[in-house]
């Protein structure tokens, strides 16, 4: 079946599930990069506006954090990579600025932990970064965390059942990439383990 379409045209956008169920899509490119959000109603089936985050970006990352606000991290603006961060709260349909990365990036992943916080791993800027960062929701602050073994961006990143966190292929100067590594949060390190049978990037 069909549904409503939404009030703007966009690709390389993000969207996520909110607390509430509806789906809030944030940013994206159409004839330049876009700030423009909507909310999708799987009740009703229809889309309407929301606030209008404070920077143009696509390529970044949306994350639902533990309190039901929405973290927007990163991407590009068609002319500069970004480090600024977002938060969208639901309740007020609102985007304020947070604490900034420590490294602009788009083509990243962030995933948040069972603790809360939110992981943002590599990506890139005029290089293909391995620098990983932290994000506490609770203090607003972002810390860098050990770095992967290998740079990569348009990469996956899984967080398990056990609460570690599986990185997987992904694109760097040397090519496409097979290799994966697991980030475990209680330590903060880094260990390889086994590659795929094909390397891939821009994969789910």
């Amino acid at each position: 079946s069909t549904t409503n379409s939404m009030n703007h045209g966009r690709f390389r956008h993000t969207a996520t599930v909110l607390i509430n169920g509806k789906v809030l899509v944030t940013g994206g490119w159409s004839d330049g990069a876009l700030n423009s959000s909507e909310l999708y109603d799987p009740l009703t089936g229809t889309w309407t506006t929301t606030g209008t985050m404070n920077y143009t970006r696509d390529y970044h990352t949306l994350s639902v954090l533990t309190n039901g606000k929405v973290l927007v991290t990163g991407g590009y603006t068609g002319v500069d990579a970004l480090n600024d961060a977002e938060l969208y709260d639901p309740s007020a349909e609102t985007w304020i600025m947070t604490d900034s990365m420590n490294n602009a990036r788009y083509d990243h992943t962030a995933s948040v932990l069972p603790n809360g916080k939110v992981l943002v791993t590599g990506g890139r800027t005029g290089i293909i970064l391995n620098s990983v960062e932290l994000y506490n929701a609770s203090t607003e602050i972002w810390t860098t965390t050990v770095s992967m073994n290998n740079a990569r961006s348009d990469h996956t990143a899984s967080v398990l059942p056990n609460g570690k966190v599986l990185v997987t292929g992904g694109y760097n100067s040397h090519g496409t990439l097979n290799s994966s590594e697991l980030y475990d949060p209680s330590t903060e390190t880094w260990t390889a383990t086994g590659s795929m049978n094909d390397a891939r990037y821009m994969h789910t």
